[in-house]
This record gives C-alpha cells, structure tokens and sequence, in this order.
C-alpha cells in the first residue's frame, strides 16, 4: 500500500481529536487480565493490530475473550497448552511480554510470527527466564521462534544491561508466579506501565528509585480505562508543529511522565506545547493536550533521554528537516532492531525527500532547515517510519509518496482520517 501526501498551499491544523487506547498499556493489562481470576474488563482498549495479536496469545492459552466496541473482557485465571505454535503477528511486545507470562507455567508453548518479527532478536528476555529456571530455545543469532518449557520458577536480581520495558516486564510478569522476590534494576529509567498496573492491583512487593520487585501473586479480576496513547498522538503533533498557524488539542491522552519525552523534546525545539492532566482514575494519569506551531531550533537528544522517546525519534528526525542548526541523536542503537533498522530507514527516506541528514553508529544528525521536495520513500514495513514520512509530506513542495502505509495498522488503524480530519 502506498500513500501520498504534500503541498506548498497546506492548511493549518486545527480543531480537537482522540486517538486510541494506549497501546503499551493494553498489552499489559490483557496479559495480566490473562493471569487474573474472573472476568476484566478493559475500556478503550487500542484496536492496532499488535494488540489484537496478544488477545489471540490468550487465546490460544484457554483464556476467553470477548470483543466489542472499545471494550474486551477477558477471563483469566487458568493458562492451558495451546494446541500448536502460537502466532504473534508482528507484534514484538507480544511475543516478549507473553514469554515472561508462560514461563511459570509447566507446560511447553513455541511462539512464532511473521518473518519481520522473526528478524528481531530476543536473547536479552531468554536470558533473564532462563535464569529463573524456565527452558528458552532460540533460532540461530537469538532469533525466533521462541520455545518455552515453563514450570516452578524462583525470584531472581537482574539488572539489565540495556534499559528495555519490555524485558523489564517480561520478567516481572514471570515473577509474579515465581519463588521468591524477583527484582530488576534499571541504570535509566523506562516505561512503568507494569509497575503501575501492578502496584494499582496491590500485587507490587517493592519500588523505589532503579528497582522494582514483585513476588507470588494471587490476582484477581479489575475494570481499567484504558487512555489515548501518547505514541498515536505524536505524529499528529508533530504535523502542527510543523505546519505555521497550527493550533490542535488531543483529548483524553495518557500523561504518564515515562512517555512524555517526545513532548520535552518538541517544547525544546521551539513548539508551544501545553498539558492539562485531568487527575488519575486507575494508575495512568491522563488529560489534554495542546500544540501549537512556532519556528523550531536544532537540539541534542542523548543516550538518557532514549527511552522515554524511542518511539518518536523518527518524528524528531522530521521535525529537524524544518528546524534551524545541526539535530543530533545518540544513544539510539536500540532503534536498529525494532520492526526496521529504523536509523537507516529514517535517514534514507528523509534524503529520498531532499533532506541532509546522516546515519551515526547509534542515531542520526539531521541538519535543516531544508525544503523537501516530495518524492518517493519505503517504510520498510514499519508503522513508524510510515507515519513520520507521512508527516514530513505536509512541509514538501511535492506529493510524498509512501510506500509500506499497511504497516500503519499495527499501532494506529484511522491514522490518515484523523489527520485528514484536522487538515
């Protein structure tokens, strides 16, 4: 699928919007409502096609869930064999997360997927399961599939090499039917959506500063409402951040101050950028945000900085095409193994387009600002790569011809009507 998008006349941005339910946060609260005694219900659950992936993982492990519109409920408590490989799509999360709920389970599951996810390396969560006692084998290079024979586990102190959310979470999730405290310290901090769900549901043993541990948990069921995912909002903003006399809100958007980098770093740049957090009903704080566009500057994002904005990094890379000075990315590496190489992608499509940017070892520097002048460039299959590309054709003197726009689905179903819609 191709899609196109660019001239010199655009619009402003402007009116108000919503986007889907956060996407990091229904992935964990599936996972846990998988574990959990009884019925959940979960509100506003994301649609993106990585979600629905681990609502299938449950169900290949006996749990039954129910769809409708927005809501999922899902009846936990009881994991059982899945009847062969199961498929996790493309969803890296998926297949992470969902390792460290199996592996205290005394049954064996293989989970599998499309070829991009079996691209994507997954020896740092084998490593840590292995060490609580579950048997992890892997594919030649560390790669998937990925076989678990699960079983009696025992806490262990692991501290990642490399600040991950996802590892970190994988084996919290494991700890929770484990023998003893299981604890992970982490040298920068990441995304707690885990720790906050866990400590929500009174299931969290110890968190302070760099640590979090859990133990032996008897969960039961929970209501949760699921807020707008920051990551879905970010290409929008981004776009009114580009874009002169844009003025956009996003309504109903987690705050959690684990995920609010890329706004940091926009404010940085020069764009006007406001929160109005509405409180906190359930453990995410959640509330409105406005954008509004002004002249951007060049800055430094660096290695602590990463993780609360790996996501969006794509989209600084575009925003820096527009911004005055040298923007410079370091710290990044992890962006090589996500669903693309995505500091190859991001600097080849943004020279396709005119831009001057530059691959580093570990990010990027892009230099602007720069007039793109349309033109074709590859997503490479990865949802971000696509959104961002199709921002950076709002500032081009030419349509942007985008090609990979299917992968959008997997984090933002409706991401080119609800830009449309503010355009």
């Amino acid at each position: 699928m191709t899609a196109a998008a660019g001239r010199l006349d655009v619009r402003p941005l402007a009116g108000r919007c919503r986007v889907p339910g956060d996407k990091s946060i229904s992935h964990r609260a599936a996972l846990v409502a998988g574990l959990a005694r009884g019925v959940s219900e979960l509100r506003g659950f994301s649609p993106a096609g990585d979600c629905l992936a681990t609502l299938g993982l449950l169900e290949a492990l006996g749990c039954r869930v129910e769809r409708g519109s927005g809501v999922v409920h899902v009846l936990g408590g009881r994991l059982e064999p899945p009847a062969g490989p199961t498929d996790c799509v493309r969803s890296g999360t998926t297949m992470r997360l969902g390792a460290g709920t199996i592996a205290a389970h005394a049954f064996s599951t293989t989970l599998t997927g499309d070829l991009q996810l079996l691209r994507r390396p997954m020896g740092r969560v084998a490593e840590p399961l292995r060490s609580m006692g579950a048997r992890v084998e892997l594919a030649a290079g560390d790669r998937p599939p990925i076989r678990i024979e699960g079983g009696e586990l025992h806490g262990i102190r692991y501290e990642l090499p490399v600040a991950s959310a996802q590892v970190k979470s994988a084996i919290l999730l494991a700890g929770l039917g484990a023998d003893g405290e299981t604890t992970v310290v982490e040298s920068a901090p990441s995304r707690d959506h885990t720790e906050r769900l866990l400590e929500w549901l009174g299931a969290l043993h110890r968190r302070e500063p760099g640590v979090v541990s859990v133990v032996r948990a008897d969960l039961g069921a929970f209501g949760l409402d699921v807020p707008g995912d920051l990551s879905s909002a970010a290409p929008l903003v981004a776009a009114a951040a580009l874009v002169p006399g844009s003025d956009i809100r996003v309504e109903g958007v987690g705050l959690n101050p684990s995920r609010t980098g890329f706004l940091n770093a926009l404010a940085r740049m020069g764009a006007r950028v406001e929160t109005s957090p509405i409180g906190v009903d359930g453990p995410e704080p959640s509330g409105e945000l406005r954008v509004r566009a002004a002249p951007l500057h060049a800055i430094s994002v660096e290695a602590g900085e990463v993780p609360n904005l790996i996501d969006e990094l794509p989209l600084v890379g575009v925003l820096a095409t527009q911004a005055e000075g040298a923007t410079e990315v370091r710290g990044a590496v992890e962006l090589r193994t996500k669903e693309s190489d995505r500091i190859a992608g991001l600097v080849a499509g943004l020279v396709a387009l005119g831009a001057d940017a530059e691959e580093l070892p570990d990010g990027f520097v892009v230099r602007g600002p720069v007039r793109l002048h349309g033109g074709a460039c590859d997503a490479l299959g990865d949802h971000r790569l696509a959104m961002a590309f199709t921002v950076a054709g709002l500032v081009a003197s030419e349509p942007v011809r985008v090609a990979g726009m299917a992968s959008v689905g997997d984090s933002f179903p409706g991401f080119l009507r609800a830009l449309e819609a503010l355009t």
